[in-house]
């Protein structure tokens, strides 16, 4: 980002290597500063992030709002010829921040039915969901990130990051009647987990 040449070297601000501005919810180490968007550091590079960061620093200025941008929860799609989606953590985070052995990955292929009458290929679409671990403490399987490999992966992903931001769990997804036959049904039955080595390849219809 361009972020030289603005005055920043006049403050107090600390920048990446790269130009990125370093905060604590959009506050620079400057009191009267605020940053927001592709500026700041570590956060995603999204249009829509940047509007509704703006939106909530605005209402936390001059309003009586204390609400936060999440940036963790930001459902985004990747529009290549075979579409990806991804909202919440990635597994590579999530152990990172909870514990290889606190977290549940659920895994499963699958073939869209209309992949069948073209004859495309067998499982090349993906699915995971990212679960907390059932533990003493954690009597809950809460998702915590989600990714998605097959068509209308946005449309998919728009409503299941609603899921994740609800902290829903795995049993809220096991309990919704999936619509069939659709892709996005799939993360209402899975069952294969990365732990148990089992093949996540689907078989049957």
């Amino acid at each position: 980002p361009c972020t030289n040449k603005i005055g920043l070297e006049n403050t107090k601000d600390v920048r990446t290597l790269a130009g990125k501005i370093q905060t604590v919810s959009e506050q620079t180490n400057e009191p009267n500063i605020y940053a927001i968007g592709d500026v700041l550091d570590g956060k995603p590079e999204l249009t829509p992030v940047a509007i509704e960061a703006g939106q909530l620093l605005a209402k936390r200025l001059f309003g009586n709002s204390d609400v936060q941008c999440d940036y963790i929860n930001v459902p985004t799609t990747v529009f290549t010829p075979l579409e990806y989606g991804a909202c919440g953590y990635s597994e590579e985070d999530a152990v990172k921040k909870f514990g290889e052995d606190n977290i549940e990955v659920y895994i499963q292929n699958f073939v869209p039915l209309e992949w069948t009458i073209a004859h495309r290929p067998v499982n090349a679409c993906f699915a995971k969901l990212i679960c907390l671990r059932k533990n003493n403490e954690n009597q809950q399987e809460t998702a915590v990130g989600f990714h998605y490999l097959g068509p209308n992966a946005g449309e998919v992903t728009q409503l299941v990051g609603l899921a994740l931001k609800n902290k829903l769990t795995k049993d809220d997804f096991d309990a919704l009647i999936g619509i069939h036959p659709t892709c996005a049904e799939i993360f209402t039955t899975m069952t294969v987990t990365k732990r148990s080595g089992k093949s996540a390849e689907q078989k049957g219809c």
